[in-house]
């Protein structure tokens, strides 16, 4: 997969066939669109294109107030789109500038002028330009001046697979990372680097590496202890684990958040390694215990539970 930052180079697409959006966690939903513009491109022979925006809009257009819970990183957006067979993907930095685009001038200098856009594929409902009348309605009254063809994505086959980002997040903030992971067709992911934290796990037999999270936009599962495997820096081996997301109630006065890995029959210093932890299953709500025996009593209990977890998909 191609990525073209801007529009600079991106004429030498053959014959593109282009759907639009920011594309938050590319979920089932969104899955179904890309397929749909694969497909489209190969009738042709043309190519795949998403036009997507960085930085989030909501973050150019309401720094202070975004509330941004994102499902994916723009790296983690990326590696799923390839994966979904698209061929090019263009990043067009959003600015307030770009936000004052009106919907004709997007279609003529950024669609045709820049991309030479075939055909144009779009949800039901999708909206764009500054007077949001950029639409299926408003891109049919212009295929013909401008020789594109538009492609609707009916709001049957987008309700077909009832998935959203909302319903996504919903269920990550309430734990349930099973259903997220069905919506989104992969596994939830948090990347980040390993930061040192108080190294109260190493004195009761379960040291932890401490995750700072690449992107502070990304969203956090509700607290709690979860299946994990980890990636390590550079290496492909799926490593089995447990992950607390929580504020220790047992050790810590601070209530300040924190991402703890205990990465199983592990040896090593895992210090400023980066980490991938993919997220599978939610074993208990994070406890308050009364003492670090009672504590650690609990973490050989959900060890166990875990190793079980990932055992029963080992014996198929």
């Amino acid at each position: 997969m191609r990525i073209f930052e801007g529009l600079a180079h991106v004429a030498q697409i053959k014959n593109p066939v282009i759907t639009i959006g920011t594309f938050d966690g590319v979920h089932l939903g969104h899955q179904k669109i890309i397929q749909r513009v694969v497909l489209e491109a190969k009738k042709i022979e043309g190519e795949s294109v998403l036009l997507t925006f960085y930085p989030h809009p909501r973050m150019v257009l309401f720094p202070e107030s975004h509330g941004l819970q994102l499902l994916q990183t723009q790296t983690e957006k990326l590696e799923t789109l390839s994966e979904n067979g698209l061929q090019n993907v263009i990043i067009l930095p959003f600015s307030k500038e770009f936000s004052q685009m009106t919907a004709l001038d997007f279609v003529r200098e950024v669609l045709i002028n820049a991309i030479g856009a075939k055909k144009i594929i779009i949800g039901y409902d999708h909206q764009f330009g500054n007077d949001r009348k950029g639409n299926i309605d408003f891109l049919r009254g212009l295929a013909a001046e401008y020789q594109f063809e538009v492609i609707e994505i009916p709001a049957e086959e987008i309700n077909e697979v009832n998935v959203s980002s909302t319903k996504i997040r919903s269920a990550l903030l309430a734990g349930d990372v099973a259903i997220a992971n069905k919506y989104l067709g992969k596994p939830f992911e948090l990347n980040g680097t390993i930061v040192k934290g108080a190294q109260i796990g190493r004195t009761i037999g379960f040291p932890t590496a401490n995750l700072a999270l690449q992107d502070t936009t990304k969203l956090i599962p509700a607290n709690g202890v979860y299946a994990v495997t980890i990636y390590l820096q550079n290496d492909a081996i799926a490593h089995y684990g447990m992950m607390n997301i929580g504020v220790r109630p047992t050790v810590s006065v601070e209530q300040k958040q924190t991402i703890e890995v205990h990465v199983f029959d592990f040896e090593g210093d895992l210090y400023t390694t980066s980490m991938k932890v993919v997220m599978h299953q939610r074993i208990r709500a994070e406890q308050n215990f009364s003492n670090l025996a009672s504590l650690k009593t609990q973490l050989i209990k959900d060890e166990t539970a875990i190793r079980t977890y990932f055992n029963q998909f080992s014996k198929h």
